[in-house]
Parts: structure tokens; C-alpha cells; sequence
């Protein structure tokens, strides 16, 4: 991130979300606000299809889709148990608290400042209000800690939360990772999130490695670089080292055959990211 300015790449991702509304069929992740926040209802702006041009643009689209909706799946999950309280960490324009459909639920949204006052320009652009269970609450990963943002936000830490924590995890250094992994795991049971994350480069193949260096290329090149990659079986342990007790760690096999298998139009995502559940179960 640049100082005092919004995200570019939370820009991208909300237009590639948007993009999947406007050219997908069936819809993997159904967000009737998307096109609006992103812009693309705006002729003035860019058109959809420049995000259907090449393997890559296609699989990015396929697993930002796809891991908006296994974060809301389990979020329903954790709601049926009880939880009220939900958490998006690095909010972006994710459009979730302002389509909330659960009357208990209070909503956190945790970004950048600049970001967050972005936010509420392009929410007042589209029309769309901001509900009264929704709490921004700002804050720099990399400058404050999470518990003491979210304590002084009116988040309840005696109680379970749910969290989603999309596309932040490779722009963070492993150290800050794990310490919000570790804050999420010390919450009491019933609590959990959902987040992905790049796969470490020494674990790809040569094709892979190609595509995940032309990726970073760009999001360096718009001042936000990646800089930690996991080890899939690595990160499973420390998880269940954090105190983790119920882990799904989804790749691209299983993304697909879960969201993309039996369509007509080859939609799909690619080797690079990963899709994470983990939750406290259990005293």
C-alpha cells in the first residue's frame, strides 16, 4: 500500500467481481451490488469484457468469485451456531454488510484509512447506504494490532466472531499473518475465518511460477508487491498448532469440482491461490 492512498488491486478485484455478474453463466457468487460499486453499470468507465481476455484475467475472475462465496457459505455456517458478530478484514468494496440478510448480525469492516474514505465515496456514487449494523473500523495491519482496533470499535471479544479475510495475506509479512491468525484462534470457540493465500513459489511447477511472476509483476507495479507464500501442509500444522480444531484447505481440484464442474463456458481457477476455513470447535 501507498501512504495515504486507497488500494489499486481492491479496485481490481471488485471490478472482476463485478465482471462475473455481467458475463458468467451460472453465477458462482450472486452480488446484486457488485456491478454498481465497481462501476461497470457506468458506460464511462471500463467495460466488463476487458476482464475476459486471456487464461489468466479468466482464472482470477473464477477464484475471486469463488472464494467470496465459500467465505459467505461459512459465514451461514457459523451464524446457525450461534455466532453474531462477523469481521471482513481488509474489506476492499466487498459489498456484503450492505446486502446483510441476517438481523443479528453485526458487521466490522477493517481496512486502510484511505481506503475506507474511498469506500464511502463509491458507496455514495452507487446509492447504496451504509446499514447501521456496519462498524469501519481503520487500521494498518502492519502498524496496530487488531485486538486493540477492534476494542475500541465496540467489538466483543468475549464472545465468538466470524472472519473473512480475502486477498490481503501475500501483501503482509509471515510475522503478521500468523499474529492475526493467532488473535482469531485465541477468541472463544465457535470463532473462525476464512482467508486465502498464495502458494510458497518453491512449490509450484515452472508454468505455474511463470504465471504467478507475470501477477506479481502488476500488483507490484501498483505499489502493493506480494511478499509471503505458504506451504500448504506448513500452514495446516501451524493452524492446528494456533488451536484451530476444524480446517478445509481448498486448492484447485477441489475449487473447481465444488463451483466450477459441469459448465459449459470452461470458467475455472488456476493453481496460484488457495481457499481456507478454520474454526474453533469445541471448548
Amino acid at each position: 500500500m501507498l501512504e495515504g492512498t486507497p488500494s489499486t488491486t481492491a479496485y481490481r478485484v471488485a471490478q472482476r467481481r463485478a465482471a462475473h455478474q455481467l458475463l458468467d453463466r451460472p453465477l458462482v457468487f450472486d452480488d446484486p451490488l457488485a456491478v454498481r460499486i465497481a462501476g461497470l453499470d457506468d458506460p464511462a468507465r471500463r467495460d466488463a469484457r476487458a476482464f475476459d481476455s486471456g487464461r489468466l484475467s479468466k482464472a482470477l475472475r473464477a477464484f475471486f468469485a469463488a472464494r467470496s462465496r465459500f467465505a459467505e457459505d461459512q459465514l451461514g455456517a457459523a451464524i446457525d451456531r450461534g455466532v453474531d458478530q462477523y469481521v471482513v478484514l481488509g474489506a476492499g468494496l466487498d459489498t456484503f454488510a450492505y446486502r446483510n440478510p441476517y438481523e443479528i448480525l453485526q458487521v466490522f469492516e477493517v481496512d486502510f484509512p484511505a481506503t475506507q474514505a474511498w469506500k464511502r465515496t463509491e458507496l455514495a456514487r452507487a446509492g447504496i447506504a451504509i446499514p447501521p449494523a456496519l462498524t469501519f473500523v481503520p487500521a494498518d495491519f502492519e502498524q496496530i494490532s487488531l485486538s486493540g482496533a477492534l476494542a475500541s470499535s465496540g467489538f466483543d471479544g468475549s464472545k465468538p466472531a466470524w472472519f473473512s479475510w480475502l486477498g490481503v495475506t501475500m501483501y503482509l509479512a509471515r510475522e503478521t499473518v500468523m499474529q492475526t491468525l493467532a488473535f482469531v484462534a485465541g477468541l472463544p470457540p465457535g470463532s473462525g475465518l476464512v482467508f486465502d493465500y498464495g502458494v510458497d513459489p518453491e512449490k509450484l511447477r515452472p508454468m505455474e511460477r511463470y504465471f504467478l511472476d507475470r501477477f506479481a509483476e502488476r500488483v507490484a507495479a501498483a505499489g502493493e508487491p506480494w511478499v509471503t507464500g505458504f506451504d500448504p501442509v506448513i500452514l495446516s500444522e501451524d493452524l492446528r498448532r494456533l488451536g484451530f480444531t476444524s480446517l478445509e484447505d481448498l486448492g484447485q481440484n477441489e475449487i473447481n469440482a465444488r463451483y466450477f464442474s459441469g459448465r459449459g463456458d470452461g470458467l475455472s481457477v488456476g493453481s496460484l491461490g488457495r481457499i481456507v476455513s478454520a474454526g474453533r470447535v469445541g471448548g
